[in-house]
């Protein structure tokens, strides 16, 4: 059933008002994915405060060239749905590049990121960088490292020791 133009109308300003709060925007090729898998989609985005909206070509063109940001839907093959991550951009980029190897039938097509077009390689090889907590895991056992192996060494150097003197006296 075709859509009144008042309706068309709400979904674009709907789409504006999530453009205008997202941090990182991700649209996605789902042509072939089942419903059960998109619910599940949406329901791991709603977890860490991203959301996935199914537009119309059009309409999401008019909502995205209203807010500056310009893209060519007519490139863009298959169904497409957009991902708008609002807290971060990481863990949004991960998830949907998690869940697009678990369920080939999604393809990441691209996003948005700082206002800027991101091709979908831009946006694979963010969602494959490590997280903070990682980062900082790492930067804590390199810190530590040294100190571990000095304490190890002198350690090791009284025990040496001991055996020595322990040898002597025998």
């Amino acid at each position: 059933m075709p859509q009144t133009k008042e309706q068309k109308k709400r979904i674009v300003e709907e789409l504006k008002e999530k453009v205008s709060k997202q941090k990182i925007l991700i649209f996605a090729d789902f042509t072939g994915l089942k419903v059960k898998e998109l619910s599940n989609l949406r329901k791991k985005l709603k977890s860490i405060d991203a959301e996935l909206k199914v537009a119309k070509k059009t309409l999401s063109k008019l909502a995205l060239g209203e807010k500056g940001l310009k893209l060519d839907t007519k490139n863009l093959k298959g169904e497409i749905a957009f991902v708008f991550g609002y807290k971060e951009e990481l863990p949004t980029a991960k998830m949907v590049y998690q869940f697009s190897q678990e369920n080939p039938a999604l393809k990441i097509l691209g996003g948005f990121l700082e206002n800027k077009l991101r091709e979908a390689e831009e946006i694979i090889e963010l969602a494959q960088l490590p997280s903070r907590e990682e980062l900082l895991a790492k930067l804590v056992g390199s810190i530590k490292a040294p100190v571990s192996n000095f304490v190890y060494a002198l350690r090791y150097n009284l025990k040496g020791l001991i055996f020595a003197l322990s040898a002597i006296k025998k």
